[in-house]
């Protein structure tokens, strides 16, 4: 077996609760450090739309935060890069930045640990299975890394190995972050977020289960088989556990590198548009929908045009209800039915039926821009669109105006983050597709 010892991987995944706890202070330290003791204060206590423009971290303070949560990976990363989905007005231009690449820059762990992990999990000789074990992961993100290998018997795999102590440590990181954000203000007066970091938790403890993510692989397999533009890998169970799951390695261009001038506009129309159809099939035929949109979960092979879909770990099922209310709320925002819309909010949870007129008419004029590149005629231009800008700004001004005290159903939460993230990439490629007539066969 070749083992690929050339570049050292990063430190140490801290796998006790204590060690956790610890870096999680550190980190909660640089930031305190980075805002400063007037910064924490106007943060507790200002309630106004201007609180966020007022925060302001270096890019040193910025950069040790975000290591430190590299560090432990985990629900605190994981959260981490949510908090890092667009950060320019939370923070300096040059922060916003170092906070964005905390996407990409978990830190693998050190090959000694990744030996005692692979020794627990498949036996001390587990090295024997494989011709060729790569050492230096493709890739390594919140919850684990991925090993490219090759078995005696000629497979060529994709090996994800989960960090020590991720999935033990879920709940303690997440009650960390909750007392975080009430001791800081950062949650709206009256709004009960206990449902929605149970949900978080639930979701996050379903990703850290390598065997449900196999099942979710295979179904996913099965629902989009015939389907000659995407590709799912097999798994290989001989070589799968709890905490390694083993699956055909698939080559391919990661899909942001379309932006690239080295590939052409239609290209880049082509992926976006099925990335598209893949999110409507997933909401309204599935009932299934991998929630997790990370620019890494996806890949694009050139020569067969085809879009690999990697990591099913976020899947989550969603109730033919909740469906039929957003395809309802699809139908009002596309006629421009307040009324539809507004009962729509309501059953979705997005509102309280004893709202108040102006927070009923907000939360309204809310989903009918957001709706903009369903109502638009022809090619939307998703590289051109500021709508995440203009939904961003009236969405924050409506949070501390406590327009959404109101608690929707918490399987919406990771919906909306597939559905923002799915614009995200979009954008990222500049793409020009109808998404309109796209969503128009599901109405």
């Amino acid at each position: 077996m070749m083992r690929d010892l050339a570049r050292t991987p990063g430190l140490p995944v801290p796998g006790k609760r204590l060690s956790r706890l610890w870096h999680f202070g550190r980190a909660t330290t640089d930031l305190a450090v980075g805002v400063g003791i007037s910064g924490l204060m106007e943060l507790a206590r200002n309630r106004s739309g201007d609180q966020i423009s007022r925060i302001r971290l270096s890019p040193a303070h910025t950069q040790r935060f975000t290591e430190r949560l590299a560090t432990m990976r985990g629900a605190v990363m994981k959260m981490g890069q949510l908090m890092s989905m667009d950060g320019t007005d939370l923070f300096t231009p040059e922060a916003a930045e170092i906070m964005a690449s905390l996407r990409d820059r978990a830190q693998p762990m050190p090959i000694g640990q990744l030996n005692q992990v692979l020794s627990a999990e498949l036996g001390d000789d587990w090295d024997r299975r494989f011709r060729r074990f790569d050492f230096t992961p493709l890739a390594a993100a919140s919850i684990g890394q991925v090993h490219r290998a090759e078995t005696r018997d000629g497979r060529h795999l994709a090996i994800k190995i989960q960090f020590p102590g991720v999935r033990e440590s879920i709940d303690s990181d997440l009650d960390n972050l909750s007392f975080l954000g009430k001791t800081l203000g950062l949650v709206p007066k009256g709004l009960d977020i206990s449902p929605i970091m149970d949900e978080a938790r639930r979701q996050l403890h379903r990703e850290a289960d390598y065997r449900a993510e196999a099942e979710s692989l295979a179904r996913y397999a099965s629902l989009l088989d015939g389907d000659p533009d995407f590709l799912i890998p097999r798994v290989h169970q001989d070589l799968s556990t709890t905490r390694v799951l083993a699956m055909d390695f698939a080559a391919g261009v990661p899909i942001d590198r379309l932006a690239d001038p080295d590939y052409r506009h239609a290209e880049r129309d082509r992926a976006a548009g099925l990335l598209a159809r893949l999110l409507l099939r997933e909401l309204f035929d599935f009932g299934l929908v991998q929630t997790d949109p990370n620019f890494g979960n996806y890949l694009y092979q050139p020569e067969t045009q085809r879009l690999v879909l990697l990591d099913f770990g976020a899947t989550q099922p969603v109730p033919a209800v909740l469906v039929d209310h957003y395809r309802a709320l699809a139908r009002a925002a596309l006629a421009g039915d307040a009324a539809g819309m507004r009962a729509s909010a309501v059953a979705l949870g997005y509102l309280d039926a004893a709202a108040s007129p102006e927070q009923a008419a907000g939360l309204t004029e809310l989903m009918r821009i957001a709706a903009e590149p369903l109502r638009h005629r022809g090619m939307y231009d998703f590289g051109r669109s500021d709508l995440f800008e203009r939904t961003f700004v009236r969405g924050r001004d409506l949070y501390f105006e406590d327009a959404f005290g109101h608690r929707p159903d918490p399987a919406t939460l990771f919906l909306h983050r597939k559905f923002v993230g799915t614009f995200m990439l979009c954008r990222r490629l500049r793409a020009r597709f109808d998404l309109g007539a796209q969503i128009a066969a599901y109405l």
